[in-house]
């Protein structure tokens, strides 16, 4: 990417979708270095295809994903590939979407932003629609697993200006959601969720 290439905003507490044809790239910048973005990728010509976070867990054997490391659909094909990596490379892969029944239980009585949501608006902006919300892999979110199997609500190990690519395997949509959370501090002891940006990078020549 040149100096000059422009960075887009996925603005705090809503989503983005943005067209990939095989070969591109997706650049997401951590621009704050708190940010959990929720991350999901769909067949640009099958929707019912999708980045699967179960199926990436067979084929790696690993909660994380790493830099080099081919990310899979349902189909148990490779949709993405996780190029560059310039965080910790702690991201989640095992928490679903935020929803308005999971801020009911937090003790929300009125409506909460939250990624299915930001999801379905942004796939609506291009014309398109998901049957399902996939469980998304949420990057820089950090969730510590226990030798006893539990889990905790981390903060981020990222630092401001961390950034991934996302690199299509096969012509694709990716959606962005700037994840709305300000109940438990996965975005930062402050819980205060932030704009992070983003920008398409051309075939590799």
């Amino acid at each position: 990417m040149s100096a000059d290439t422009p960075l887009n905003i996925v603005p705090p507490r809503r989503g983005r979708a943005v067209k990939l044809s095989c070969g591109q790239a997706l650049k997401i910048v951590n621009t704050h270095g708190t940010q959990v973005v929720d991350t999901w990728c769909f067949n640009a010509d099958d929707m019912k295809e999708f980045m699967s976070m179960e199926h990436q867990r067979a084929v790696t054997q690993s909660l994380f994903p790493a830099e080099g490391d081919l990310l899979h659909s349902n189909r148990r094909r490779p949709i993405l590939e996780l190029e560059v990596d310039t965080s910790p490379g702690r991201h989640d892969t095992l928490i679903a979407a935020c929803d308005v029944h999971r801020y009911a239980l937090l003790g929300c009585s009125s409506y909460h932003d939250n990624c299915t949501d930001n999801l379905h608006t942004a796939l609506a902006h291009l014309g398109l629609r998901a049957d399902e919300c996939p469980s998304p892999l949420n990057l820089w979110m950090n969730i510590p697993v226990t030798d006893a199997g539990t889990t905790e609500w981390g903060t981020p190990l990222s630092q401001p200006g961390d950034y991934v690519i996302l690199r299509a395997m096969m012509d694709c949509i990716v959606v962005m959601s700037t994840c709305p959370q300000d109940m438990v501090p996965i975005n930062g002891t402050d819980c205060i969720v932030k704009e992070v940006e983003f920008a398409v990078l051309e075939i590799s020549s």
